[in-house]
Formats: C-alpha cells, structure tokens, sequence
C-alpha cells in the first residue's frame, strides 16, 4: 500500500512575527482601554487566537521533524481551547497514520469532516486511514467527495483515487479467483462414481478363471498323517477316492 507521510497544509503556518503583532496590538487594547470590558473580551480572544496559532504552528513543527508524540499532544492541548477545530483533528489523522495506528486516525479524520464537512484535504485524509485499515470502497467513496470539493486537485485524482481503485480491481479479482477454487472443489467432491461394466467379456473371463481355480482348490484336500514312530506323510486324497491310514497310524491332522 502507498505510504502517506506528514504534509503541511497550505496557510497552516503562521509566522511568528504575525503572532507577536497580535500580541502587541492586544497589550495596546488592554492599555488603552483598561475600564472598557467590551475591550477586556476581544483582547482575551485575541490572545487565545494567538495561543492556538502557536499550539498548532509548533505541532506542525514537530511533526516535519517526526516528534509525532509530542505533536499530537501540542494539537490535543489546542483542541482544548477549540474542540470544534476541524484542521487540528485531520493533522492528527495525519500522525497517527504515520505512526501506524489506523483506528485512532480514522476516528480523527471522522472528527475532521464532521464539524468542516466542505474540507476537501479532511475527506482526503479520511479516505488514506481508511485505505490503512483495508476499507477500500469507503476510501474510493471518500476521495470522490474531496474532489467533488475540490474538482481541480491533481493529487487526489491521479495519487489516492487511482492508487484505491487499483487495489479496488485486484480485490474484485482475488475474489473471484477464491470463489471459483471453492467450486471446483464442491466439484470434485460430488463427482460420480464410475459406471463399471461387470458384464464385460473380459471381467467374466476373470471370475470364470477364479472360479475354476477355487473349484480345483476344494476337490483336492491335503492330509497330514504322523506315524507311531515319529514319521510324517503329507497325502493328498480326492474326494471319490479317499486314502484308508493303516493301523499303525494314530494321528491323523488335517
């Protein structure tokens, strides 16, 4: 399966020297009006702002350098200060996929495209930890609706959409394949007995000849015949003609 890396998305950086302005013009709101709490408010706002900017720009960071675990706790303590943000849930997807663990990427990617369902690199993400568990038709129906988004985006189409319908293909084949093995051996376990002819010229010649050989077997009989002093005589007596022992004969075995 293709590998899907960490990738910044486009705008998700902000500079330093923007968060330091905003800084700044907060500490001049605070300043200048100290008794207004409508102003009190905003200036609070603005610094949270500033602070989740920070929290996600250095999660970023970290992850380009592959401190996945440290940037998954950046973007959790940011999801703190905005649960509803959808790009800190799909760069998490992003991480965990990196890190191999695909349920835990899904479900984020899932939060993703639930509170920002017009994200088209969220349903992207989405359609990646999906392929990761093996979900192909989920996935080729996710990357659909981020181009359905976003029609001009070349890499879904040419990189995710082409890469799920191959595997789509071979699925489809690797099935067929194992559905027609599992015919052809129900076939061969109800095939038929072959139909003997018993009538044929050349089993009757067979069975003529045993018979006739077991027929000389039972009219020849073998007698064993130990004399009084020790001697033994193997006679063979026909049934029409049957051999009398003498008297000095007194065993007699068959």
């Amino acid at each position: 399966m293709a590998s899907f890396g960490w990738k910044r998305r486009i705008g998700e950086k902000v500079s330093k020297a923007t968060s330091q302005q905003f800084e700044a013009e907060a500490a001049d709101e605070k300043d200048v009006a100290d008794d207004d709490d409508g102003n009190w408010v905003h200036a609070a706002k603005r610094r949270k702002e500033i602070l989740l900017e920070d929290l996600k720009d250095e999660g970023a960071d970290l992850a380009e350098n592959r401190r996945y675990r440290e940037a998954i706790l950046k973007w959790d303590e940011a999801l703190q200060l905005t649960p509803e943000d959808a790009t800190l849930y799909e760069m998490k997807s992003q991480v965990l996929m990196s890190l191999h663990e695909m349920f835990p990427a899904v479900h984020a990617a899932e939060m993703a495209v639930q509170r920002n369902p017009r994200s088209w690199d969220a349903w992207q993400t989405l359609g990646r930890a999906q392929l990761g568990l093996g979900e192909i038709a989920l996935a080729i129906r996710s990357f659909q609706v981020s181009l359905h988004i976003f029609p001009m985006n070349p890499e879904v189409w040419k990189e995710d959409l082409s890469w799920a319908r191959k595997l789509h293909e071979q699925q489809k084949a690797t099935k067929t394949e194992s559905v027609q093995a599992l015919l052809k051996q129900k076939e061969l376990a109800q095939e038929p007995i072959p139909d003997y002819d018993f009538e044929s010229d050349e089993i009757v010649a067979v069975c003529a000849a045993i018979a006739e050989k077991e027929k000389a077997l039972s009219e020849a009989k073998t007698v064993v015949i130990v004399s009084a002093s020790g001697a033994v005589e193997t006679v063979t007596e026909k049934d029409n003609c049957p051999t009398t022992p003498d008297e000095t004969l007194f065993i007699r075995a068959r």
